[in-house]
C-alpha cells in the first residue's frame, strides 16, 4: 500500500478546513441529499462527502457506510485531494497503491473509487465527493461531468457554511 502524498499546500489546506468549522458536526440534509442522489444516479452502494484533516478522513455525509471516519493513512480520498481533477481507481485489487489496503481486503471491500476533490477558499482541496463500489467499474465522460457538477453543488454548500454567522 502506498501512502497518499501530502499536498504541497498542506498548511493552507488544513487552515481552510478549520475555517469551515464543519468537522464533527451533525449530519445536514443539504449534504445528505447530494450523496443520496449520487448513490442513486451512479447505482453505487457508497457515496460520501469526505473531509480530510491531518490524521483522518471524516464523512460529513454518507450513504452505504456505517463508519463516520477512517485513518488518512489508508484513505483513497487522501490520494484524491492531491489531484487537480477527478481521481479514479477502476479496480483497487489491480492497483499497486491499494492492493493491500485494509479497506480493499476487508469491509467495505472497495474495488472502485471515484473522487472529485472539493475546493475551499482560494482553491485548497479539503476533501472529496466520492463514489465507492465493491465491483470494478469505470465512469464514462458523461458520468464524469455529472460527478463534477455534483462536486460544484457541495462546494456551493460549503461556501454558504462559511458565510453563515
Amino acid at each position: 500500500m502506498l501512502p497518499a502524498p501530502i499536498p504541497v499546500d498542506e498548511s493552507e489546506r488544513l487552515a481552510a478546513l478549520r475555517e469551515l468549522l464543519i468537522l464533527d458536526t451533525p449530519p445536514e440534509e443539504r449534504f445528505d441529499r447530494i450523496v443520496n442522489f449520487a448513490a442513486a444516479e451512479f447505482d453505487c452502494p457508497i457515496a460520501l462527502i469526505s473531509l480530510v484533516d491531518s490524521r483522518r478522513q471524516w464523512f460529513k455525509a454518507r450513504v452505504g457506510l456505517e463508519a463516520c471516519e477512517t485513518s488518512r493513512d489508508i484513505s483513497f480520498c487522501g490520494h484524491a485531494i492531491a489531484q487537480d481533477g477527478l481521481f479514479m481507481v477502476e479496480d483497487a485489487r489491480q492497483d499497486e497503491r491499494f492492493v493491500d489496503n485494509p479497506l480493499v481486503l476487508n469491509a467495505p471491500h472497495i474495488r472502485f473509487y471515484a473522487g472529485a476533490p472539493l475546493r475551499c477558499g482560494a482553491g485548497s482541496h479539503i476533501g472529496t465527493l466520492c463514489l465507492i463500489d465493491t465491483r470494478p467499474r469505470r465512469l464514462d465522460s458523461i458520468d464524469q461531468c455529472i460527478l463534477t457538477a455534483l462536486r460544484q453543488l457541495v462546494e456551493d454548500e460549503l461556501k454558504r457554511a462559511l458565510q453563515q454567522p
